[in-house]
């Protein structure tokens, strides 16, 4: 069955167009509260946010949904992703709602869900709710004496703050680092500063000045050139970029290089085994991860299951193997020792606590292995499938065979943008950029023609 609203983590768009309207929203929230709705008792339902200035209007439009439908809202404001999926499960709630459009600049939003368990609906779930959104739900309205309430609570962002220090040894201490953190000035401008001060860190904090419009804006885990200039400018120890809901981390070391989301799969993977963490031999990350990834845990023994880009397919394939690190060259990491979801700043701290346990530089513990040669360029277009164009599959067919055994080629349509995203990689580095660059044209045109 095709998807008409959710793409890849949940519903996504440009605020105040379809599908990202109040209207929307609104018949979102109700559809999730039939599907929800199963007893007889007050349900309940929290809602996060990040700082986007349409955050207001959809966070109102969900309410008047949730609420017209009998359920009791819990408005958080402001608030990580993760610490929303962590408080749905905290406060015995049905559903968690997090509004947020991620990495995306400012002008899109999204609403993603949580349920019960704290983990991503699955796609019947999702599906379920979309057949209802266009669907006529006014025999499941409430009726006057049942409807929900809603309760702005304050005390949340302390709750997450203990959380996340919990997540490190009790004897675990930063003090004497400096480290700069980036907020995105996004969700956790507030608390990720706070918890790195709190464990006792000289702190320089970036990106904590939200005003509605500047949430990822030239800053956070997808512009990590301001974080490098700081980190260089205080001579900080580590720097540490955060998206605009926090549910990524991307490092800079001390001497301003940037480190991705593998690389700290691969630091994180080899402490947790010397420490006889995992709860199985390997990690899993998605498609897009760099193939030097899999050749280093192979040799230390471990296995690379991949799976669809996309943390919660990441985490599906967690639980249906049994492993508990996972994630994606972007910078989301899943610890499930700690968490449902994606979390940077949990994912952060366990790179200070190898940092701190081997006293050695970060660029020395966040160079674990030399990346193949890897290029991913995006192409953006308007309308159509280009990826059906006949004269591009025969590109793709053409690069693969060209590359034979000794590359690879991931070529995908976003699922929450406009975008089509060419991947590959190979030794052979002037090979790969030939066969890369094909393809890219073949789409362009596709696209121009669509």
């Amino acid at each position: 069955m095709s998807r008409k609203y959710f793409g890849t983590d949940g519903i996504r768009g440009t605020a105040n167009k379809w599908p990202m309207t109040a209207e929307v929203a609104l018949k979102v929230g109700m559809a999730a509260g039939v599907v929800f709705h199963r007893g007889k008792y007050r349900h309940r339902v929290v809602i996060g946010k990040d700082t986007r200035l349409s955050g207001y209007m959809i966070e109102n439009a969900l309410v008047a949904g949730f609420t017209a439908m009998g359920m009791d809202v819990f408005v958080l404001g402001p608030m990580p992703t993760p610490a929303v999926a962590m408080l749905t499960r905290s406060l015995r709630a049905d559903i968690g709602v997090m509004i947020s459009a991620s990495h995306n600049p400012y002008q899109d939003n999204g609403i993603k869900f949580f349920g019960p368990d704290g983990f991503k609906l699955s796609d019947e779930v999702e599906l379920e709710i979309e057949r209802l959104i266009d669907s006529d739900m006014s025999p499941s309205l409430s009726a006057p004496d049942t409807f929900g309430r809603a309760t702005r609570i304050d005390g949340m962002k302390d709750r997450y703050i203990e959380f996340a220090k919990r997540t490190l040894p009790r004897d675990l201490s930063l003090n004497g680092m400096r480290i700069v953190i980036d907020c995105a000035n996004g969700a956790a401008y507030k608390v990720a500063p706070e918890i790195l001060w709190e464990l006792g860190a000289e702190v320089f904090p970036l990106g904590v000045d939200p005003n509605g419009f500047n949430i990822n804006k030239d800053c956070g885990s997808t512009s990590p050139e301001a974080l490098a200039r700081k980190v260089h400018e205080v001579r900080a120890d580590i720097g540490i970029a955060l998206d605009g809901d926090a549910d990524r981390v991307i490092i800079v070391d001390e001497n301003s290089k940037v480190v991705d989301g593998d690389q700290l799969m691969a630091v994180i993977a080899q402490s947790w085994q010397e420490e006889g963490r995992l709860s199985a031999p390997g990690i899993v990350a998605t498609v897009m991860s760099n193939l030097g990834l899999e050749r280093y845990l192979t040799g230390l023994g471990l296995s690379l299951e991949r799976s669809r880009v996309g943390d919660r397919y990441v985490v599906e394939r967690m639980r249906e193997h049994g492993y508990n690190v996972g994630g994606e060259q972007s910078g989301h990491i899943v610890m499930s020792d700690f968490g449902t979801t994606g979390d940077g700043l949990v994912a952060a701290l366990q790179i200070l606590a190898c940092v701190q346990k081997t006293k050695k530089p970060v660029s020395e513990v966040c160079n674990r292995f030399e990346p193949v040669p890897q290029i991913l360029k995006n192409v953006r277009y308007a309308s159509g499938k280009p990826l059906e164009d006949e004269a591009v599959q025969a590109t793709i067919k053409a690069g693969e065979e060209k590359l034979g055994t000794q590359g690879r080629l991931v070529i995908r349509a976003s699922g929450t943008e406009p975008l089509i995203r060419v991947m590959g990689e190979a030794d052979d580095a002037a090979l790969l950029q030939d066969v890369v660059d094909s393809i890219v044209d073949a789409v362009k045109t596709a696209a121009l023609a669509s």
